[in-house]
């Protein structure tokens, strides 16, 4: 029986470029001409209002709410206020030490961004136990030479900062500790741990914020006092970390079984097989819900504004309720919002490039 060879037809030829990608991605099928067409209308009926409003009727340099346009924004508030956007009510004068704080942060984090740094464990373990002591005497002051600055006058992005990476540095032990203890073979560790987590995660944040900052002077004894700013950070801390402590396990869970039989099968103990088989593989797996979490964190800060500390939001607030600046809301609100994306955008892309460096998609 005869056999015809079939030569292979060429490959669709698609149009490349900008046009190309326009009909690929906007006009492919008929329900996608009429969704770009209802977007594109929407579009122009939101767009330019915006545009006239922020920016062709604005004015930028207004020294208050008087010399403002009728019909356009006024950034002006912005440019008066921005130091304390930055720093809230923290004196003038004394801003040398968070820039010098700041200085000795980048500096100190310079040897844990190096591969090949000798002792990097040590080093991160030691720079996180005497650093915030040098930041706090720094910050807060104290002795002769220092003034003393009370942390109610601490606010804006510095607080928000301070807050959300102390609260990120806490709650990933806290919450690798949780995972493992929810795991445990010990009946009352494991208990202890699920109970922590069920509990603090079956609350909002703002009930523990609440809860820290009014019931538990009550428990302590007569005399005793904790500062508002240390009440946050154990609170934010603890509660970041119940859900941390969710997420690392199901990295712990989503390791096959073998990776644990292997690391038994070496002679590693319990904590040798954490530390050097288990716990890389497991965080390297949930990047992005560690990440996500994190920036959930950052935004979460907003909440301390129930215990009278105003940071960037709560100054945001403060800022519009001056006679200099009253009524102009949405001004300091979308500033501060904007400040607040930068660095959650920030934190996302560098967890999609340290995806891409530790293969996490297991691509080869």
């Amino acid at each position: 029986m005869a056999t015809e060879s079939l030569s292979l037809a060429p490959p669709v030829a698609e149009r490349p470029g900008p046009i190309g990608w326009t009909r690929r991605n906007l006009f492919a099928t008929p329900f996608d001409v009429a969704l770009t067409i209802l977007i594109a209308l929407f579009l122009l009926w939101i767009v330019p209002p915006l545009v006239r409003w922020g920016v062709v009727d604005a004015s930028f340099t207004a020294p208050n709410r008087d010399l403002c346009p009728a019909d356009g924004a006024c950034w002006g508030i912005v440019r008066d206020r921005f130091h304390q956007y930055l720093f809230g009510l923290y004196p003038v004068d004394q801003y040398w030490r968070i820039f010098a704080g700041g200085l000795l942060l980048i500096l100190g984090c310079v040897p844990l961004a190096v591969r090949r740094f000798p002792h990097k464990v040590l080093y991160g373990v030691a720079f996180m136990v005497i650093y915030p002591y040098v930041a706090s005497w720094l910050f807060e002051g104290g002795g002769p030479i220092q003034p003393v600055i009370d942390t109610p006058l601490w606010g804006g992005l510095f607080l928000t900062l301070i807050i959300s990476i102390v609260g990120i540095v806490a709650s990933f032990p806290i919450g690798i500790a949780l995972a493992l203890g929810r795991r445990s073979t010990m009946p009352v560790i494991r208990a202890l741990c699920v109970a922590f987590i069920e509990l603090v995660r079956g609350v909002p944040l703002v009930t523990v914020l609440f809860m820290a900052s009014v019931m538990l002077p009550l428990f302590l004894p007569p005399g005793w006092s904790i500062d508002k700013l240390m009440r946050a950070l154990v609170g934010v801390s603890l509660f970041s970390g119940a859900y941390m402590a969710e997420v690392i396990r199901g990295g712990l869970q989503a390791l096959p079984k073998g990776q644990y039989e292997a690391a038994s099968a070496l002679g590693l103990t319990y904590w040798q097989s954490m530390r050097l088989v288990i716990l890389p593989q497991a965080l390297r797996l949930v990047i992005p819900g560690i990440v996500n979490s994190f920036i959930s964190l950052f935004k979460d800060t907003s909440l301390v504004f129930i215990m009278g500390l105003y940071d960037l939001l709560g100054i945001s607030r403060l800022i519009v309720t001056s006679k200099e600046w009253l009524g102009h809301d949405i001004e300091s609100y979308i500033f501060a919002a904007f400040g607040f994306w930068i660095f959650c955008f920030a934190m996302s892309r560098y967890s999609q490039r340290l995806e891409r460096r530790l293969h996490t998609g297991h691509r080869h």
